[in-house]
């Protein structure tokens, strides 16, 4: 077990006398906090809180994390209350302390929406101050030290998590050290079997290996001392967890891991980096295929390394990376390494950190998510690793995960060029929107002002920042239609009555709406938003709730208007038809005589007047609204047909031919045949409208095999 004066003689040199007595007062108040209680493993439960705090200590964080670190659980597992915890430390201590605390008391009682919530507090913490998500992930490190003294269904579940958000997490911020440890910790529990299977490979070849990289180690220092190149070289075995993921990610076999044993060359200049490659160049035969420079272009969470992999005399494969200190340090513990709080607002580094950049535009696209679960399902899309790197015309990098689209390109581009994207061009040729990416493609988005999403677009899309710009650009048309709509219903209903002027006046009807609704309601629009939407049925029982100062009083139709309405059942039409529901009980097709139908939640959904739900008078009247068809381009509407004939050769041949000849498609035909050489088929066609749909009827009824064509 860690000792306090461990952490101390760390930091000791690079911490004041002040910061050290803040320490000191943080270790005597967990003391206390905790005292008495002990962790799964038996020891004290102060021991954890040692192990996180040292850990920071190692990443050289300042003394205002290193103190919520010894604190970080008093709030969770003590009963020393906000309040008090504040005063004592003050609010950024405690801002920290508060930020790592799991939810444990959400209205959701199931653990998957605690986990969430807690998931989502943290990263949203983290847009405040980052220092929470160092304190937590030191955090989750000892906990996966101890996770062998709890249920097997939890070691499973936090080691899962770990994989998913806090490794992910850790590599974006570029903290290589951290992310490595996360991963191999959490491998064993995730996926014993594999696990041991892969040190079942390693195992046996680890001390051979070690021994021959000790021996290219040692040609290699004496390589760059002949040539003047100061350099501090270490050996490497490649990790589990790294070698299982790289094994199933290319579907390759163990002996196909070059990067098994690895060299690590660290020397003092960019100049000395390129240097020493072209020196090992010249030394051994390299695979041409496998030298990057990522100092040139870095990865997105900044690293910068040059990798090569050489074949040794011995015909082993090694990889050698070269980096200078600066890019080391930078490497194993990214942002951390260059958090410095010396300045009056910390919160700079989150505006200014490239590496920061994802965390920024998550956290704005989720402001409207109330969802946790659906929060969390976004985050594990965007902590996928930026794996493929595409480049506009003028040759900008675009880093995105592995499998992603070219609209998503569009998207990552910017937000507009995604919403308004008409073609793609990919090295030159077009391409379609959903053209999966490759490295090194390069990538021009053609946008046209007449070019807005469609719901197709969410089935092209990878990146949740590209689904949640759709979804909300989607969402914004509906929103409008569903006010204009409101708004003509409304209108329609206020005829109906005869009202003094003043109750009709815009802030009169605001103030009425909180008690007729059950719920705020601050502008005119949101009102029609919630008609159109069919959250409010506009009738007489909902008027006399927004009216109660005064009785409502219908006005009466005449005699003649009464017959006309009889009879036609349809005056004109509120709201034409486009983009709403087609309702699946009877396939409206454009031309047809049709009602709008207002679902609670859902909007207009479009029926046909032969439905049998009209027909029967199944459907409330209050919910009906007029509509009309809108002369809208060419678009497709589904038709069903049962025909009924004889069980012959060639007549669905026949069947198909004619629909073909009229332009109908046939998406799908069921055929059945019965006794005395009957046959019934049902299809499912496509048409542009009735008219084309009629003419496909008659005709099929005019060949000599069909006895009967009918409509369902």
């Amino acid at each position: 077990m860690i000792r306090f004066n461990d952490i101390l003689e760390k930091v000791s040199s690079s911490y004041s006398e002040k910061d050290i007595t803040l320490l000191k007062k943080a270790y005597v108040f967990a003391a206390q906090a905790h005292k008495g209680q002990t962790r799964r493993s038996g020891e004290p439960y102060l021991s954890h809180s040692l192990e996180v705090a040292n850990m920071l200590a190692d990443l050289k964080l300042d003394k205002t994390t290193l103190a919520a670190g010894l604190l970080h659980d008093v709030l969770e597992d003590t009963d020393t209350t906000s309040v008090e915890f504040t005063k004592a430390f003050g609010e950024e201590i405690a801002h920290l302390v508060e930020g790592v605390t799991k939810i444990s008391r959400v209205q959701e009682s199931s653990p998957e929406a605690r986990q969430a919530e807690s998931i989502r507090k943290i990263i949203l913490a983290m847009t405040d101050d980052l220092r929470v998500i160092f304190i937590k992930l030191t955090d989750r490190i000892h906990n996966l030290k101890t996770l062998k003294f709890l249920p097997q269904d939890k070691q499973k579940q936090i080691a899962q998590e770990t994989l998913e958000i806090y490794a992910p997490i850790a590599n974006r911020l570029g903290m290589g050290r951290i992310k490595a440890e996360l991963e191999d910790l959490s491998f064993r529990f995730v996926n014993p079997e594999d696990y041991f299977k892969v040190a079942s490979l390693v195992e046996p070849k680890r001390k051979k290996a070690e021994k021959d990289l000790k021996k290219l180690k040692a040609s290699l220092e004496k390589l760059m001392e002949e040539n003047n190149i100061p350099a501090e070289i270490t050996i490497r075995i490649k990790r589990l967890y790294s070698i299982d993921n790289k094994m199933k990610k290319r579907k390759i076999d163990f002996d196909q891991v070059f990067d098994f044993m690895a060299l690590r060359l660290i020397t003092d200049s960019v100049k000395n980096c390129y240097s020493a490659l072209g020196i090992i160049h010249q030394t051994w035969p390299h695979i041409p295929n496998r030298v990057r420079d990522l100092i040139a272009m870095p990865k997105p969470n900044l690293y910068q390394s040059l990798h090569t992999t050489i074949i040794t005399e011995k015909n082993q494969t090694v990889e050698i990376q070269i980096r200078t200190r600066d890019m080391h340090d930078l490497a194993e513990n990214g942002i951390s390494a260059h958090w410095k709080y010396k300045e009056k607002d910390p919160t700079n580094i989150m505006k200014e950190d490239r590496r920061l950049r994802w965390l920024r535009e998550m956290v704005e696209l989720y402001k409207e998510q109330k969802s946790p679960r659906e929060f969390l399902t976004s985050l594990k899309t965007d902590l996928l690793p930026e794996e493929t790197y595409a480049f506009t015309p003028k040759g900008k990098v675009i880093a995105l995960p592995l499998g992603v689209s070219a609209l998503d390109f569009a998207f990552k581009v910017h937000t507009e060029i995604g919403l308004h994207c008409a073609a793609v061009k990919i090295n030159g040729k077009a391409a379609p929107l959903k053209t999966i990416l490759k490295t090194g493609d390069r990538v021009e988005v053609v946008t046209s002002p007449e070019q807005n999403p469609t719901r197709d677009w969410l089935n092209i899309v990878f990146t949740s920042g590209a689904r949640h710009s759709i979804k909300r650009w989607l969402n914004l048309q509906t929103r409008k239609k569903n006010i204009s709509l409101g708004n003509k219903l409304w209108e329609k209903e206020i005829k109906k009555y005869k009202f003094p002027a003043a109750w009709l006046k815009e802030e009169n009807i605001l103030k009425s709406l909180p008690s007729a609704t059950f719920s705020r309601i601050n502008k005119m629009d949101d009102f029609y938003a919630l008609i159109g939407f069919g959250k409010i049925i506009l009738n007489d029982r909902f008027m006399e709730k927004l009216f109660p100062s005064g009785k409502v009083i219908e006005k009466k139709e005449t005699l003649l208007k009464k017959v006309v309405t009889k009879v036609r059942r349809k005056p004109k039409p509120v709201i034409q038809v486009k983009g709403v529901h087609l309702a699946k009980c009877c396939f409206p097709i454009k031309g047809e005589a049709i009602i709008g139908y207002i679902t609670a939640g859902k909007g207009i959904t479009v029926h046909s007047l032969r439905c049998p739900w009209v027909v029967k008078e199944k459907l409330d009247d209050e919910r009906m609204v007029e509509v009309s068809w809108e002369d809208t381009p060419a678009t497709t509407y589904k038709g069903k047909l049962l025909i009924m004939g004889e069980d012959s050769p060639g007549v669905l041949a026949k069947i198909a031919t004619a629909i073909a000849q009229l332009g109908g498609n046939i998406t799908k035909a069921d055929v059945a045949t019965f006794a005395g050489k009957k046959a019934s088929f049902r299809l499912t066609i496509f048409v542009l409208d009735i008219k084309q749909f009629e003419a496909i009827i008659k005709k099929l009824s005019g060949i000599k095999e069909i006895s009967s064509v009918e409509r369902v």
